[in-house]
């Protein structure tokens, strides 16, 4: 029981636990003499009664903090499902909705540490046996060292070097320790060096090599001021992405073009598109819309992560709308910054 905790002020509070007290003692010593009791007799009653109030006041006052304490202890061990009550009005209870805040972000950010180990000892390990696999039979004289061999393993090989170096890459961009190094850039030239990489990659894979890549700039001499790497990488891991996702023979747009205070790139495919309960959490770490065809492909799920984070960084803004009649549009407005 909290009977102060309307009370919107731990001053009031006092005050009121004081008032109280002072009140109880004047009781007591009044009806002490009324009665005919000696006076020692009624101070001492009232010493009590008064102690007695003020306990059962301050209770209900410093009960949250008792509370916080016993929390912040099982938090230290790793349990933070504890909350404490924060019914009060006062400082104190402003304080306890602090603390369970804080608590909720805390677990939220263990869960978020426990998948990200999941994700990537998943990740790591896959690679890793189909290397260890192909090195056993040929240690074993199962298969011979050739071409096709040691091609396979350069390929898993450059996959465990790719989710490495996003792994590394969303960490910095995470904590803010990539810092932007803004320039006026040429959007053209920032399309078709992601294209023209998407192409030099596709000739050591089978089938992307046969998917039209077309670069469509509005007006041609479009520029923007923005980091050139960083926006490079958005606009690879995109193309990477819609192609991933096409149809032999389809087609992935390219473009960019001038808003009114922004400039916008869109990747457009012809693949199945996202549904649009799906279209919030592509950009999750580790998350997969197809997850058979994307482990097959080598996707690891963490590109529009690192594209979102890096266009976050730039004030602007990702998203992605469906396509008539099938496929996925990804839009990038970045701010029409200096120039």
């Amino acid at each position: 029981m909290r009977p102060l905790d309307r009370v919107g002020s731990l001053k009031l509070k006092l005050g009121a636990v004081i008032v109280a007290a002072v009140g109880v003692t004047v009781v007591s010593v009044y009806v002490g003499v009324r009665l005919g009791a000696p006076l020692w007799v009624s101070g001492l009653a009232a010493g009590i009664l008064s102690l007695a109030m003020v306990q059962f006041l301050a209770r209900g006052m410093t009960s949250p903090l008792r509370e916080m304490a016993v929390a912040a202890g099982d938090m230290a061990t790793g349990d933070y499902s504890k909350r404490v009550t924060e019914t009060s009005q006062d400082e104190v209870g402003d304080l306890a909705r602090a603390f369970n805040n804080m608590a909720a972000d805390l677990a939220q950010l263990d869960q978020t540490r426990r998948d990200l180990v999941a994700n990537v000892s998943h990740e790591l390990r896959t690679p890793i046996s189909a290397l260890r696999a192909v090195l056993e039979n040929i240690v074993d004289g199962i298969e011979p060292p050739d071409r096709a061999t040691l091609e396979t393993m350069l390929h898993q090989v450059e996959r465990l070097g790719r989710l490495v170096q996003q792994l590394l890459d969303l960490s910095r961009l995470e904590s803010g320790a990539l810092p932007l190094e803004r320039k006026t850039v040429a959007a053209r030239s920032l399309l078709e060096r992601a294209v023209h990489e998407w192409r030099v990659n596709a000739e050591h894979t089978d089938g992307s090599a046969h998917i039209n890549v077309a670069v469509e700039v509005r007006p041609p001499d479009l520029e923007l001021y923005a980091d050139p790497e960083r926006v490079h990488q958005v606009i690879s891991n995109l193309v990477s992405n819609a192609v991933r996702h096409s149809p032999q023979g389809g087609r992935v747009v390219v473009g960019a073009q001038r808003e009114a205070h922004a400039v916008a790139f869109e990747v457009t495919d012809e693949g199945p598109g996202v549904p649009p309960t799906e279209s919030a959490r592509v950009f999750g770490r580790f998350y997969r819309l197809d997850e058979g065809r994307a482990a097959m492909d080598g996707g690891s799920g963490l590109g529009l992560a690192i594209a979102r984070w890096i266009v976050e960084l730039h004030g602007g803004e990702i998203s992605i709308e469906d396509q008539e009649p099938t496929g996925a549009r990804f839009v990038v407005r970045l701010p029409q910054g200096e120039l």
